[in-house]
């Protein structure tokens, strides 16, 4: 009995820090084990002094066994309490159970009858010895709990069907357990199986109570990875539709290169995915491609849209896009692969490209792999000083541009598709 007033005690301030349950509930289900603690205190207390014919044993013996029986009913009454609050919050009930205002009169007049006995001795009494003995109604002491217990029982079984297996399964033993303990009680004398069983409802409910904890935990866990996915599925949208509103004012400046950046991109991706890259690189290799071509912004527009091949200043000046875009690219530091190919896409395999000159694997894997869609774009679409190219003409571009202008692993994939698909593989559909 020491060891389980001990557990009680724990159990009674672990509930109350306990922040995740509700005010309520956290007041009754500490009260509850609270009431648990000193019902096993003053049971004690009542053992300790029982016999005993001093002054301090006459009043302790007496205030010991009282409070027993009324912490006893009272704690099957924070019960009612407690299963009132399960059934409007996991029940979804609006009103209370008619059962568990029964429960609430028979603790009231439970509580009378016993304040009562302590002056007529029906329940209990006193001899010369101060030891305590069993009273003529002594059975009645016990139809209150027993009542309200059943009443508890038949609230629980009548509305199990709103309740979590778990908590129906928790329940059930928690109403049960005092009542099977009160019958023996009647006819077992120096053990208190009542009380004692008070005290395993407790730990039951605090059972209960980490069942409870753990699922609300997990329900926010749950709660915060779709946030997470769906504040990244927003970023991601926002991302993409700025990414193509930027792509549309650039293609805006020359009608012959409406939609080159968006048909570069989807080129590019689809030869990532023939190049076995995995999803999350696809996904770069695509916004790399659509903003490969934003460094235009920064090139005169009578450059761009002049009719016919330019000189060589002209061409100098259209050069520098790919610095441009590199420099306005360069600003967005969590995607950093977004300026690779801006700035790399004209590099040439045999480092006779430009900005840089490098060759071969110093050129960023995306940087390769858009070079090639752009060139097979460009090839084939009108330009302002030519048509559009036969596709065996395109296709023989890029096996002479093998290991020269372009990689050749990425040109043979984008020939394979060509040959496949008789060079209508690509859609322009997303």
């Amino acid at each position: 009995m020491l060891f389980m007033s001990g557990v009680t005690a724990i159990l009674t301030f672990t509930i109350l820090v306990t922040k995740s349950l509700s005010q309520k509930r956290r007041a009754i289900l500490a009260l509850m084990s609270f009431a648990a603690f000193l019902l096993l205190i003053f049971e004690r207390f009542a053992y300790i002094f029982r016999g005993d014919p001093s002054e301090l044993g006459y009043y302790m013996v007496r205030i010991s066994n009282a409070l027993v029986f009324f912490l006893l009913i009272f704690a099957l009454h924070l019960v009612t309490q407690y299963l009132k609050d399960v059934f409007k919050n996991e029940g979804k009930l609006d009103t209370v159970p008619v059962t568990l205002k029964i429960c609430d009169i028979v603790f009231y007049a439970g509580t009378a009858a016993l304040a009562v006995s302590q002056f007529t001795h029906t329940y209990y009494f006193f001899d010369d010895m101060n030891t305590y003995q069993r009273g003529p109604a002594f059975v009645l002491v016990y139809i209150p709990p027993m009542v309200m217990v059943l009443l508890q029982e038949i609230a629980v079984i009548v509305h199990r069907k709103r309740l979590r297996k778990i908590m129906l399964a928790l329940l059930l033993f928690s109403v049960v357990l005092p009542s099977v303990a009160s019958i023996v009680q009647l006819f077992v004398y120096g053990v208190s199986l009542t009380c004692m069983s008070v005290v395993f409802v407790v730990i039951v409910y605090y059972v209960f109570v980490i069942d409870d904890m753990n699922r609300s935990a997990e329900r926010a866990r749950k709660r915060e990875i779709e946030f997470y996915k769906e504040a990244q599925r927003i970023e991601a949208a926002l991302f993409e539709q700025t990414a193509e509103a930027l792509v549309s004012a650039i293609d805006a400046k020359d009608e012959y290169t409406r939609g080159h950046s968006v048909r570069v991109a989807l080129y590019s991706r689809k030869i990532a995915e023939h190049a076995g890259l995995s999803k999350e690189d696809c996904r770069e290799v695509y916004f790399a491609a659509l903003l490969h071509d934003v460094g235009k912004i920064g090139v005169p527009d009578q450059i761009i849209k002049k009719g016919g091949r330019l000189d060589d200043e002209e061409f100098e000046q259209i050069k520098q896009h790919t610095v441009i875009g590199d420099q306005i690219l360069s600003g967005i530091s969590l995607s950093p692969y977004l300026r690779y190919g801006a700035l790399y896409h004209h590099e040439r395999y045999d480092g006779t490209g430009y900005p840089q000159g490098i060759s071969g694997e110093d050129i960023p894997q995306i940087a390769r792999i858009i070079a090639v869609a752009d060139a097979y774009d460009a090839m084939n679409s009108n330009r302002s000083y030519r048509r559009s190219l036969p596709l065996s003409h395109i296709r023989k571009e890029l096996i002479e541009g093998m290991g020269k202008q372009f990689e050749p692993r990425y040109a043979e994939i984008m020939i394979r598709i060509i040959d496949s698909e008789n060079g209508n593989y690509f859609s322009v559909k997303k």
